[in-house]
């Protein structure tokens, strides 16, 4: 069974997240600030991120960075409400694997999910 790691301090996206990905067979828990985040990352043992750009405390690019910077090749999917292409392309660059804006359907999001997962 994979296990997500959601990067969401937005509760009310965090459950519907969560709700849509358990009843999909994963097995999920949710950081909802990006030093808890970055910490569960690094100490825990999971197959993707879901990773808010917007994160109090340490932002989404900033875990990331650590993340990449230490080796970690967790698979990272930015979920962000950020829209412009200047932060697709950065987002890329320090390291994501996927990036989904919100609002989207659970549906996309499961997909890329499935698709980043494919090679476990």
């Amino acid at each position: 069974m994979c296990r997500i790691l959601i990067a969401e301090d937005e509760p009310r996206i965090a459950a519907f997240i969560e709700k849509g990905l358990r009843k999909n067979g994963f097995t999920t828990v949710i950081a909802k600030t990006g030093s808890e985040a970055l910490e569960m990352a690094q100490a825990g043992d999971y197959d993707l991120m879901l990773l808010d750009l917007g994160l109090p405390g340490i932002d989404g690019w900033t875990v990331l960075d650590e993340l990449r910077h230490n080796g970690n090749t967790l698979h990272i999917i930015i979920v962000t409400a950020r829209d412009g292409m200047r932060d697709r392309i950065e987002s890329f660059k320090r390291g994501a694997d996927d990036y989904i804006t919100k609002p989207f359907q659970f549906s996309v999001l499961l997909n890329r999910v499935r698709e980043q997962l494919s090679d476990r």
